[in-house]
């Protein structure tokens, strides 16, 4: 019997695990993250190019990630039900429990080597599922140091595996039918053909966006442009809620406008592991070609390129394009590089039906005072997240995440992650 086989045998074993001795394994891996968090910091820098500063914000989150999951596991229980409601259910009484599916595949990718994967393990570690780790080409090291860790903190070995290999093998694991659970997080075609290989297993797709911000004719106008600034080019825009639509009313687009390009023009191109970078190269230089070839498409069927714009080997300074046209692909697909649109709208209203319009649905932002057009948005929009007075970009690890439409199915946030790869399983009790 291989790892492999070993890892998916494993489940009734994790699923036996007492509830604190899962907790303080989870409570070893977060303190043993902690006390390597510069290691873990250069070593994302060193992979897949992110900036030191962003890369010690992402080992961070796994710190508290797993803490909390271990928090999340004491707290994770079932309901007792009166069944006497109706007359037919006198004498009986119902008690709901979660138990785990069974083993789960968990496929990430480059962006956040560390965290996108405790986003997935420690969650599964909570409810006591085995699990294989299918990492990003790009960030072997990562996984592999993360996996010897939680080795390290006891928990079983044969209850997980870390399994570097091409993307292309990966859909050999995803075909596998003793894998109950899968959870991919990447680009939107690549995650619903996933599913497609095999549909009857319970998937958990966190996919791309076009993310989108409408700026009212009432917001914080420097606020919103600082956060802006931040939210479209953080890590060159690799990240699926990149802030990449800015839709800002008439009548304060001008000065939104000039606002952001100060802000923008503040911001640092430069190495990865300079702490006072904050872009880098793009992961490839294929993938900053990519972003070139729609700037210049974009342009040549009349949009204005205010700032950036051109490319250096790898690099693409931060762009923001005024004015793309609704067709092009910066307004319909996800760019995921340093690219910002920027449009002139009469009002809330039309934004909203401009997002509307997208096949995606992640999250989106809006600035505003007023409570009655916060309420309509959150209504309308068909989203997994509105931000309000900030950018979609925005994220905090409590909260249920992932999207609807085209961009994805199911939701992470640890307690959220533990319903997707649990089930309820009742019983009716009639003393």
């Amino acid at each position: 019997m291989d790892a492999l086989d070993r890892t998916l045998a494993s489940g009734p074993r994790l699923a036996a695990m007492p509830v604190h001795e899962r907790a303080r394994i989870l409570r070893a891996v977060s303190d043993a993250i902690g006390k390597q968090r510069e290691a873990f910091a250069s070593l994302i820098v060193e992979e897949v190019g992110k900036p030191l500063k962003a890369a010690r914000g992402e080992v961070e989150r796994a710190v508290f990630n797993f803490q909390w999951a271990a928090g999340e596991a004491e707290r994770f229980g079932g309901e007792w039900m009166p069944l006497d409601v109706d007359a037919g259910g006198e004498g009986r009484m119902a008690l709901v429990r979660r138990f785990p599916r069974g083993a789960c595949l968990f496929i990430t990718p480059f962006n956040f080597p560390l965290n996108l994967a405790v986003h997935k393990i420690a969650p599964a570690m909570a409810v006591g599922a085995p699990f294989v780790l299918k990492p990003a080409p790009q960030a072997p090291k990562t996984a592999k140091r993360l996996g010897d860790i939680i080795k390290e903190a006891g928990w079983p070995e044969e209850g997980f595996a870390v399994h570097v290999c091409s993307n292309q093998e990966a859909e050999t694991l995803v075909m596998d039918d003793r894998f109950a659970v899968l959870s991919f997080t990447g680009s939107a075609d690549v995650g619903w053909k996933l599913k497609a290989l095999n549909p009857r297993r319970h998937v958990v797709l966190e996919l791309g966006g076009n993310a989108s911000v409408i700026i009212a004719e009432d917001a914080d106008l420097p606020l919103a442009a600082a956060r802006c600034a931040a939210g479209a080019f953080v890590y060159s825009g690799q990240i699926c809620i990149s802030t990449q639509r800015i839709l800002a009313a008439e009548p304060v687009y001008e000065e939104f406008k000039k606002l952001l390009l100060e802000n923008v023009a503040e911001l640092v191109v430069g190495e990865p592991a300079d702490e006072k970078t904050d872009l880098g190269p793009m992961i490839n230089e294929a993938a900053a070609i990519r972003v070139e070839q729609w700037i210049d498409e974009a342009k040549a069927a009349g949009a204005s390129v205010l700032c950036g714009g051109t490319r250096d080997g790898s690099v693409i300074g931060p762009t923001v394009v005024e004015m793309a046209p609704a067709d092009s692909k910066l307004i319909c697909e996800e760019v995921f590089g340093p690219v910002a649109t920027l449009e002139k709208i009469p009002g809330i209203e039309h934004g909203l039906l401009e997002i509307s319009k997208s096949r995606y649905g992640l999250q989106a932002g809006i600035f505003t005072r007023d409570i009655e057009r916060v309420l309509g948005a959150w209504e309308q929009l068909d989203v997994g997240g509105l931000m309000v007075n900030d950018v979609p970009t925005y994220r905090s690890d409590l909260m249920p995440y992932g999207g609807n439409k085209e961009s994805g199915t199911g939701r992470e946030g640890v307690r959220w992650a533990m319903q997707e790869y649990t089930q309820t399983r009742t019983l009716i009790l009639k003393p």
